[in-house]
């Protein structure tokens, strides 16, 4: 994890594009945003259990199987090693957070790193699931159906934890993380 100090003394913090980097590559960014639009028509939108639904769901296991073989090979700031979350990171990012000393990360911090990996275990295990569904062994099986629904609510819960993170943690920055993950480009 790259981290840079939050507090640059007596300048205030320029967007001109030299002061920009790289850091979100387009398989990250898709990867997101292809998740971001799936998770909300299959939530909010697609009938349950349809084929639009399930067809949602196989673009989302395709884009975790995806992202996590990226997570391996790509670049520096997708690469799983460049952000695994050790208990000592996470409990020194926190600790860092409640002495209002936090430290500002290029690519993920701890905690954030944490949430990313949970949502990608949720989806897949939500992708997982669905598919169980459709398999002659486990059709109509009513425990199934609700474990696939709890695991998608705790998506839906842990996603929007996720987006007010984000929210907070660009005004604590000064740094549009949302737009960050649309450019691909974060404040030097």
């Amino acid at each position: 994890m790259t981290m840079v100090s939050s507090r640059k003394e007596g300048k205030a913090p320029s967007n001109t594009a030299q002061s920009m980097i790289k850091v979100w590559d387009p398989v990250v960014r898709l990867f997101h945003w292809t998740v971001v639009v799936a998770c909300t028509l299959n939530l909010f939108v697609l009938e349950e259990g349809k084929y639009w639904h399930r067809v949602t769901g196989y673009v989302v296991a395709t884009a975790i199987l995806v992202r996590i073989i990226w997570g391996f090979i790509g670049t520096q700031h997708s690469r799983f090693v460049d952000f695994l979350p050790t208990p000592s990171k996470v409990m020194g990012h926190i600790l860092d957070i409640l002495d209002r000393n936090e430290k500002r990360y290029v690519g993920h911090n701890p905690l954030a790193s944490v949430m990313m990996l949970c949502l990608m275990a949720l989806l897949a295990a939500t992708t997982l699931t669905g598919w169980m569904t459709t398999l002659d062994a486990f059709w109509g099986e009513k425990w199934l159906e609700e474990l696939h629904g709890a695991i998608a609510n705790s998506i839906m819960v842990l996603a929007f934890v996720h987006a007010g993170a984000a929210v907070i943690e660009s005004w604590r920055h000064r740094e549009n993380l949302v737009w960050s993950m649309v450019t691909g480009r974060k404040k030097a």
